[in-house]
């Protein structure tokens, strides 16, 4: 048996990178939601991802964070990961 914990990760980014980090953190698996603030820390896009999203449904939030990366400069994303621990007998 497992249990499911999360844990969140911060990079940073300029704003022509924001789209590929975005594609690649999703391909990475495990993530359950995508957070992006701009450089003084304000939330901008909170995205809760399910397993089992599909390209298609993340399209309209894609072209939602390419136009966010036009206007914003520098910022961060949070990834909250979902971890599978084992659990103690």
């Amino acid at each position: 048996m497992t249990d499911n914990q999360a844990r969140s990760e911060e990079f940073q980014f300029s704003g022509d990178s924001l789209l590929a980090k975005i594609k690649e953190i999703i391909r990475a698996g495990n993530v359950r939601r995508v957070i992006i603030k701009n450089e003084d820390g304000r939330v901008l896009v909170d995205i809760p991802l399910t397993i089992g999203v599909v390209g298609t449904l993340l399209a309209p939030q894609l072209a939602a964070i390419g136009a966010i990366a036009a206007l914003v400069l520098k910022g961060s994303i949070v990834i909250e990961k979902v971890i599978e621990m084992p659990t103690k007998v």
